[in-house]
């Protein structure tokens, strides 16, 4: 995109390859797969401190105007970039939303995560219940309070688990008790030596013992279950705190920012999202048909259109300012 702008409007582009990808990426990293969920975060604090430094450094060589855009992660980067600049600066976010929660736990991408990974260091170390989940907060209210609308929204119905703090009270419960496989074992030799001396006895207890199993394995279930709807809440209350927009400041002039948008987008869902216009007033959204990868494909003629105008735009509300 960037030698079609140079010849269409002289705009020239400086690009930020993210850590983690290209030269930067871990020698024992497969291709952009992040080996950490904290890798992500990790990436975004570099990219809003790197984005700052070369902003300033491009003020200081004299080029000007300034302005940020990105595709897809690139896009969210770059929003979360311009929340730090602390002048107006034209931003267009393509193909990128407000988080990156609903990227990762309902979005197309959400089936390359290691989610059996994630529930067993969740459920055996102790730290991201007792410690990380109270430091989760979301525009000054309870993270998980957002998760709501998501539960409910979820293809498997999880009513009795409104919140992950509901969630994490039940198997605060569970951990005090005997393990899971002690008590059929228990169970089934009881039932063994109590009807042993009768053959119709056995047969009932045989029956007694066929329906505590059953019924164990269905509890194991619900748990199995419970533990994954907790760790996806918990995930989800992590990727808000640490990526959503709305936790950062609002960029100083959003009229400046135009978010170009895929109608038939399923990496970057936007149900149950809190949306751009609602975070920043005043910013312009921009639907385009299809979807996130053909957008890519077929529609960089529309991402250019809108940076040029939003630099337009600038150029009209501050023109005292080259």
């Amino acid at each position: 995109m960037a030698r079609p702008m140079l010849k269409e409007a002289g705009m020239a582009s400086l690009l930020l390859e993210n850590p983690y990808y290209g030269y930067r990426k871990p020698k024992d990293q497969r291709r952009s797969s992040l080996k950490n969920v904290s890798d992500l975060f990790v990436m975004g604090g570099a990219l809003v401190l790197e984005s700052a430094a070369l902003l300033h450094w491009l003020e200081r060589e004299g080029y000007g105007p300034l302005g940020m855009t990105g595709i897809s992660m690139g896009g969210h980067m770059a929003s979360l970039a311009a929340t730090n600049w602390p002048k107006p600066i034209p931003l267009i976010p393509c193909l990128s939303w407000s988080t990156a929660s609903a990227v990762f736990t309902t979005g197309v991408l959400s089936r390359a995560v290691n989610w059996k990974e994630l529930e067993k260091q969740y459920c055996t170390q102790s730290v991201y219940e007792e410690e990380i989940m109270h430091l989760l907060e979301y525009c000054g209210t309870d993270s998980f309070k957002m998760g709501q609308d998501f539960v409910k929204n979820s293809p498997n119905s999880v009513d009795s688990l409104t919140h992950l703090k509901l969630a994490a009270s039940i198997f605060r419960l569970n951990r005090t008790q005997k393990p899971l496989s002690a008590e059929p074992i228990q169970a089934s030799t009881n039932n063994e030596l109590m009807f042993q001396s009768d053959p119709k006895g056995t047969y009932i207890g045989q029956a007694v013992n066929g329906g505590l199993n059953t019924h164990l394995k269905r509890e194991q279930a619900k748990r199995s279950e419970a533990l994954q709807k907790e760790s996806l809440l918990f995930m989800k209350g992590v990727m808000d705190e640490c990526t959503h927009v709305a936790n950062f400041s609002v960029p100083v002039d959003p009229t400046l920012i135009t978010v170009v948008q895929a109608k038939e987008d399923a990496y970057v869902p936007r149900v149950g999202v809190r949306s751009l216009q609602e975070i920043w007033p005043g910013c312009e959204v921009r639907y385009i048909e299809g979807g996130h990868v053909s957008a890519y494909l077929f529609k960089q003629g529309l991402f250019r259109q809108a940076i040029y105008d939003a630099f337009n735009r600038f150029l009209q509300k501050y023109p005292m300012s080259l």
